[in-house]
Order: C-alpha cells, then sequence, then structure tokens
C-alpha cells in the first residue's frame, strides 16, 4: 500500500484557544507513531534537509476495507493536536492555516517552512484565514490581527487595531473586483478602500452601532462577494448586505436555520455556547435562545460561499445550511442528507457545485430533492471533521481537519 502519513514537526507556542477552535478536539486522530530507537541512527545519517517533512518509519492507518482503492490516492500530513482552520493553494505552494502557524508546503519538493511566533512572523499562532490580498500572502489570526508576507523578500507585516483594524481576531478576508478589502473581525467589518494597507485615511470599520443596526451582528465571520460588487457578510447574528452604501440583513425569524425542535435530536454536540463566554451567553438572550443547553445557533453563520446563480449558502452553528437567493430561504439538514447539522466549512469546487464540510463528514449538494453525496474517514479523510478546502493548479484536493490535512491525488468529485 502507498499510504503514507507525513509528520509535520512545528515548534510553536501554546495560544488560548476560543470556542471555533475548540470544535472538533474530542475527536481522534490519526497520528503518526514514533521512530523505534533501533532505526532512528540510521534515520539521522540520512537526514532530510532542513523544513523538510520528516516520513515515520510506520504509522496508525484509518480502518478502510480490504483492497480499498483510496490507499493509492491520498497523502495524510500530521499537524498533531491542532485544527486546520484554512488552505489556500497558489501555483505549487499550499498554505495551511492551523491553530499552530502557518504551514508554507511546496508540493514538488516536499519542503515545508513554518511560520509562527516562535520565528517572529505572526503575532498568534491561531490561524483561522489564509488568502491572498494583492501579492501578499494574508492569514487572519486569532487575536494577532492581520498579517501579510511578501514572499519575495521573505518578510510578514503585521496590521492590527493601532493601523485601523476593527480588532485583534480575524476570521476572513475579502478582495472585490474594485479592489477594496474587506476584513471581518470580532469588532465589525474593516474596509481597507482600494486596498491600500499602509494607507490610515483608507481604513474604515463599520459596526453594528454606526450602521444604525444595518450590520447584524458585530462578530463577524465570513465575506463573499456577490453580483455587482455587492457584499455579503456572514455573522452571528444573521446574514448582511452591503449594496451601494446601503445594508440589509436576515436572521432567523426571517427564514435563516432550521428550527430548533427540527434539529434538536440530531445534535450530539453538549457544549454550550453560553458557558464559554458572557458573549455568548448574552447573544443566546438576545436571541430567545436561553431554554437552548445544546451546540444550537440558528443566526450564528459560521461559513459562507455565493454558488454561480448569485445565491448566498450559510453554514450555521446546528440549524443546518441555508441557501438566500434573494427572496427566499432554503435549508437543509440531516433530514435531507446532510451528515450532521453544524457547518464548518463551504466550497465551491472547479465545477460550480457545493460543498458542506461538517462535523460528520464532507458533503457535495446534488440539487435540490436529491440529497448529498458524503465522504468520511472511510473514504480517505483524515477526520470526519472538516473545516477547510482547497484546490490547486495541479488537481489536487486538499482538506483540513482536527489533527491533520489529507491531500488527495485523485478526487473523485
Amino acid at each position: 500500500m502507498n499510504f503514507k502519513t507525513l509528520g509535520i514537526v512545528i515548534a510553536v507556542a501554546a495560544v488560548v484557544g476560543g470556542l471555533a477552535y475548540n470544535a472538533g478536539t474530542n475527536q481522534t486522530a490519526t497520528v503518526a507513531t514514533p521512530m523505534p530507537a533501533s532505526q532512528q541512527s540510521a534515520a539521522a545519517t540520512a537526514a532530510p534537509a532542513a523544513n523538510t517533512p520528516v516520513l515515520p518509519a510506520a504509522a496508525q492507518q484509518p480502518v478502510l476495507p480490504a483492497g480499498h482503492g483510496a490507499y493509492e490516492r491520498f497523502t495524510h500530513f500530521n499537524v498533531g493536536q491542532r485544527n486546520v482552520k484554512s488552505i489556500f493553494a497558489d501555483g505549487d505552494i499550499v498554505w495551511v492555516g492551523t491553530s499552530g502557524g502557518v504551514i508554507e508546503y511546496h508540493t514538488a519538493s516536499g519542503q515545508h517552512i513554518s511560520h509562527n511566533v516562535d520565528s517572529n512572523a505572526l503575532l498568534s499562532n491561531g490561524v483561522f484565514h489564509v488568502s491572498k490580498i494583492g501579492d501578499k500572502i494574508a492569514a487572519g489570526t486569532y487575536g494577532g490581527g492581520l498579517s501579510l508576507y511578501d514572499t519575495n523578500k521573505k518578510t510578514w507585516k503585521n496590521y492590527n487595531i493601532p493601523e485601523g483594524l476593527g480588532d485583534q481576531f480575524v476570521y476572513d478576508a475579502l478582495t472585490t473586483k474594485s479592489g477594496d478589502v474587506w476584513v471581518a473581525t470580532w469588532s465589525g467589518a474593516t474596509l481597507i478602500r482600494g486596498g491600500k494597507m499602509d494607507d490610515p485615511d483608507a481604513w474604515m470599520t463599520y459596526t453594528v452601532k454606526n450602521t444604525n443596526n444595518g450590520l447584524a451582528n458585530d462578530w463577524v465571520y465570513g465575506l463573499q462577494e456577490g453580483q455587482n460588487g455587492d457584499v455579503w457578510l456572514g455573522t452571528e447574528g444573521g446574514l448582511t448586505l452591503f449594496r451601494d452604501g446601503e445594508w440589509k440583513s436576515w436572521n432567523h425569524d426571517d427564514g435563516l436555520g432550521a428550527k430548533y425542535d427540527e434539529v434538536k435530536d440530531d445534535i450530539k454536540f453538549t457544549n454550550d455556547p453560553g458557558d464559554a463566554s458572557k458573549h455568548h451567553a448574552r447573544q443566546k438572550v438576545e436571541q430567545g435562545l436561553e431554554d437552548v443547553d445544546i451546540a444550537f445557533n440558528p443566526n450564528y453563520i459560521i461559513s459562507m460561499v455565493i454558488d454561480d446563480d448569485g445565491n448566498v449558502w450559510n453554514g450555521t452553528w446546528g440549524a443546518g445550511l441555508s441557501m438566500f437567493d434573494g427572496e427566499k430561504w432554503t435549508t437543509y439538514t440531516q433530514s435531507d442528507g446532510l451528515p450532521a447539522n453544524h457547518i464548518f466549512m463551504l466550497h465551491k469546487d472547479k465545477f460550480g457545485d457545493i460543498w458542506a464540510g461538517t462535523s460528520k463528514g464532507l458533503a457535495k449538494f446534488k440539487g435540490h430533492g436529491k440529497g448529498f453525496d458524503v465522504k468520511t474517514k472511510l473514504d480517505g479523510l483524515f477526520s470526519d471533521n472538516v473545516f477547510s478546502m482547497a484546490e490547486a493548479d495541479d488537481g489536487s484536493v486538499w482538506l483540513g481537519s482536527f489533527g491533520g490535512v489529507t491531500l488527495f491525488r485523485e478526487f473523485e468529485y
């Protein structure tokens, strides 16, 4: 069998994780077993170059049926007890955002470089988002603001509250076709007009207060550009549209998310967000969820994507997957074929199909009334918790989970 687990060694400082990073930590990860002492001396004489991943002599393998073809199609990358919240493929380099920093992985050589607090790259090791702003790699962090990496100069520059960022917790970033940059934070949505990152006058943060309740909630988790320059924002209090300087929002009362009685028996997470922070406790009161003591909040949009028809797809915290066509809502739950109702990730693939990363596997939407195609660990996933997805230029597909990454060389769309 060609299956192998690639153990990526990252030296990182401990970071205080929040609720979003705690999701999935009770799952079992496939972890490389230590190299036997008898093999260590031989390995040392043939040690790989610096920053090159070390292949363990043996590794635990996922339990697959005998003769399962998946062994020929995928590779597992182990990142330890960390979540992989974001993956960004840029040419022959794949950037992996983990709760232990950013990993720069060169697909041709197998070389990897770790960017984190210890390497004086980031101000926080918790990475929620990786993408590109201009010609620089962007990392949105948990408590360390937004960091941009110049791949030519090999230098990082950090942007935080003093530069005009709404908050030091960054969940998403978007560059619009017009060149504007939007940043999703826990204290509103920051707009940098024209992408002029070093011009203080170009920065503006929109909040519930200064938009006169136009923004649904100050905790912004997702950003997407729609048709005609529309900017859609997924928040902890619902969906917001910014169009031609005007704001409009929708929430559960308008149709976002499934009703509690429809999904309560399917929710297995008993961790109540209201017990984790005063913010979440207040949100429960504001949204009338005081009597709910499980992981359910239909207004909490934790992932979003826009399809080729302009429909806005919203992944909720326990209330399923909701699609908004601009007028009406359609919500899909486990009763429609989803493996779970917690939707951590949404991705539109190169064919225009919508994929949902859930707490129980990866699901492709087959069409209204047609259900979902579901992939789990039995199909090669590192873990059934799926937090991120990226497609590389060489046709490979990368999926991030708790504990590691799966590289599918031959992905069955």
